[in-house]
């Protein structure tokens, strides 16, 4: 008998043909693993995925987010790494396991979850093993589902990339998904975290989960406050959200030898800055697209050890995907997550 999910899913690029549909639970292969989906947290890229397509081509009907918890339901006879009542989250980059990512300087990969491969907005998802990580023992399903994506993309951003030490002066612009993440990272390391934002209100709410400064961008002239924090040192690491023109102000911020980790682009896909500072500093300029699958295990086992705790703004039930899109747009505190 067939056994039937609800999934919500396009048929057109448009946010306005997002519907619930009914489709039966798919078969797994001899190395595939279903799982039965408990929550999935929400990216603003999900939202520009929908919008745009991002330029990928699309496979209809589509299926947004890639970030998700859930149970193992059914395991292939070929599966080694888990069995049924484990609990797991996805990885971002299914084919990134470590080290280079897959591709070529003309042409490197974004295959991702909810991109050119399948979303996870559905009660069940049927993938390769390997496409999966165990969970942490410490969070609850809707704290884990936070982790594939905003909290990989801080902790390679940070650790496996920045290799951030006792000390070090770590800016992070902003307070969503990724900022908190990084607050919270930084934090754990030793460093001391200097929290950006235009609303008073999120950056008291910042300073109570450890922040040890916080800078108005609104009223402030946040590269002049890091100098004055600092003694003029500047700072040996930015997690650059913004992008566009914003990351001049963050060249200008730097210290010598610092590191900038360029992850957004709210300020737009061209992005722009003096050379003078990239010159005369020689920091490291990196961007991050996540990470891979080892680095994702090390971080499960990260927050399990050092009791991370995810930021959460809003849980959401299944029926309400569209007011949690809705909310990206005003710029939450932390994460959103679709609890199923």
């Amino acid at each position: 008998m067939t056994k039937w999910m609800r999934e919500w899913s396009i048929d057109a690029i448009g946010p306005q043909n997002l519907k619930i549909a009914e489709r039966p639970v798919p078969d797994i292969g001899d190395h595939d693993v279903l799982v039965r989906t408990t929550a999935v947290s929400l990216n603003y890229r999900d939202k520009l995925m929908l919008e745009t397509g991002m330029g990928l081509d699309l496979a209809f009907p589509f299926v947004p987010a890639s970030d998700m918890s859930g149970v193992v339901e059914d395991v292939g006879k070929g599966v080694t790494r888990f069995r049924p009542g484990d609990r797991v989250i996805s990885t971002f980059h299914p084919g990134w396991l470590d080290g280079l990512r897959p591709g070529s300087g003309r042409a490197p990969s974004y295959a991702t979850l909810g991109g050119v491969h399948p979303g996870v907005m559905s009660e069940y998802v049927a993938f390769p093993e390997g496409w999966f990580v165990a969970a942490p023992k410490s969070l609850d399903t809707a704290q884990a589902s936070t982790l594939p994506c905003a909290g990989l993309t801080a902790w390679f951003a940070l650790v496996e990339k920045g290799r951030v030490r006792p000390g070090d002066r770590v800016v992070v612009q902003g307070t969503g998904g990724v900022a908190l993440f990084g607050l919270q990272i930084a934090k754990a390391n030793g460093a001391e975290v200097i929290v950006t934002s235009g609303s008073k209100e999120k950056l008291s709410r910042a300073l109570a989960l450890g922040a040890d400064h916080s800078i108005n961008r609104k009223s402030e002239d946040w590269v002049e406050r890091v100098y004055e924090l600092t003694a003029d040192h500047g700072a040996d690491h930015i997690l650059e959200i913004a992008g566009g023109a914003g990351l001049g102000q963050s060249l200008r911020a730097v210290a010598a030898d610092g590191r900038i980790s360029v992850i957004g682009v709210l300020e737009g896909f061209e992005i722009s800055g003096p050379a003078a500072p990239l010159l005369l500093k020689s920091p490291v300029l990196q961007g991050i697209s996540v990470g891979h699958r080892r680095a994702l295990e090390d971080f499960v086992g990260a927050v399990d050890r050092l009791r991370l705790k995810p930021v959460i703004d809003k849980r959401y039930t299944f029926a309400e995907f569209r007011e949690a899109l809705a909310h990206l747009d005003r710029g939450p505190f932390g994460k959103l997550v679709i609890e199923f």
